[in-house]
């Protein structure tokens, strides 16, 4: 059963697949085109924006590239509501979604002003309320373990993220990688969908790495949004385009007002966090013996209710291996993958830049990561190469 509470939809998780053959049907539905200082290009059959300048030129290259091939899921958020019998509260949702943005800092907003100039047909609400989905919404799962440099195998940090959400029919042919290089910030790669101008999992030039992830739960007392605070996606980016260490990030989240409860995993090229954050805290969860897991329930004294995660505990079993590798990170998250959910799996190797990526019909823990050197992609100008 769905339902909208507090402006936000809740789901049992599917654990159950059937794989099937790639089709065309599975096929992205991008085409390769430059624009001004932008470029949509495919490396290895992975789909790369990249995107460079003023907010304004930014949004524009944005619009041109790929609003009109992300057509098709634009009515993705109405469409979950109306398929579980909630069409009455889109005006809502959207209405709740408008207010939100207004929270948002004025150079985002500009930028989604400027895409929907140049994405005929894709109407306002529904990029702002795509940008507040973390707020409205509870259909999705997302896993996470982190290897600090002292039980890597390679000596380096890792990041492996499961991103899990019901594709609904289509989402699973629109993940993109957006690479972003901002007039006078940090460039940052975000892993996400067309008309996410927020970041839910993505890693900066400085290293900085991160991963949202959803939390049902929390006994601080606190209540599950606030319309007032500015929707997390944007705060992440945020983080992306300023912060170079995790205390640097962790001074950035203490600083602002927060719409809903959220763990973040965070970390640098050193140490690995999570940030458990509700409408009236930021909690610092560290790592333990070097190692992070993170699924979608508080762990920290004073959040935690007690709920229980197999996955959560699968993971947990990687604490008896001495080191732990990139193949070893590759089949956590393969062990802990929701079927049809798991949209997108990736490891980032925060030191040397690399993007590891699987993404389109789940699980995609399923098939091979590509390899993504994200380093000159980063650089204005640079070319990005895989393997």
């Amino acid at each position: 059963m769905i339902r909208l509470a507090q402006w936000s939809l809740g789901a049992l998780f599917l654990l159950v697949f059937v794989p099937r053959p790639v089709s065309a049907d599975d096929e992205f539905r991008f085409t390769e085109a430059r624009h001004k200082g932008g470029e949509l290009k495919y490396i290895q059959g992975i789909p790369v924006l990249s995107v460079q300048g003023t907010s304004e030129e930014i949004g524009e290259q944005v619009g041109t590239l790929v609003g009109q091939a992300a057509r098709p899921m634009q009515h993705l958020p109405k469409q979950i509501l109306e398929k579980h019998g909630l069409g009455v509260g889109w005006p809502a949702l959207a209405a709740t979604a408008r207010r939100m943005m207004q929270n948002a800092p004025e150079s985002y907003r500009k930028e989604m002003d400027a895409a929907l100039k140049h994405s005929p047909g894709v109407e306002a609400d529904m990029i702002y309320v795509a940008n507040a989905m973390i707020e409205l919404r509870r259909v999705g799962g997302c896993s996470a373990l982190l290897v600090e440099p002292q039980r890597s195998k390679t000596g380096k940090m890792l990041f492996g993220r499961n991103f899990d959400f019901d594709p609904f029919g289509v989402l699973h042919r629109y993940g993109l990688v957006a690479v972003v290089r901002p007039k006078d910030k940090i460039a940052f790669v975000s892993v996400g969908f067309p008309g996410l101008t927020g970041v839910v999992s993505g890693m900066n030039e400085k290293g900085l790495a991160l991963a949202t992830l959803d939390v049902y739960s929390s006994a601080d007392g606190s209540p599950m949004f606030d319309n007032q605070g500015v929707p997390l996606s944007l705060t992440f980016r945020r983080i992306l385009e300023e912060c170079a260490t995790v205390e640097e990030a962790q001074k950035l989240l203490e600083s602002g007002r927060h719409t809903t409860w959220m763990n973040l995993a965070v970390c640098d090229t050193k140490r690995a966090v999570v940030f458990e954050i509700t409408t009236r805290k930021v909690v610092m969860r560290p790592s333990d013996w070097n190692l992070v897991a993170c699924t979608n329930h508080f762990r920290a004294k004073g959040l935690y209710t007690g709920e229980r995660c197999a996955r959560y505990d699968r993971l947990e079993a990687y604490w008896k291996l001495d080191k732990v590798g990139l193949a070893d990170v590759a089949k956590a998250l393969h062990q802990v993958n929701q079927g049809s959910w798991t949209l997108q799996t990736m490891i980032f190797e925060p030191e040397s830049l690399k993007l590891h990526l699987s993404m389109g019909r789940g699980p995609a823990s399923a098939r091979p990561l590509v390899e993504l050197e994200m380093g000159e992609f980063l650089k204005a100008g640079g070319e990005a190469r895989g393997r």
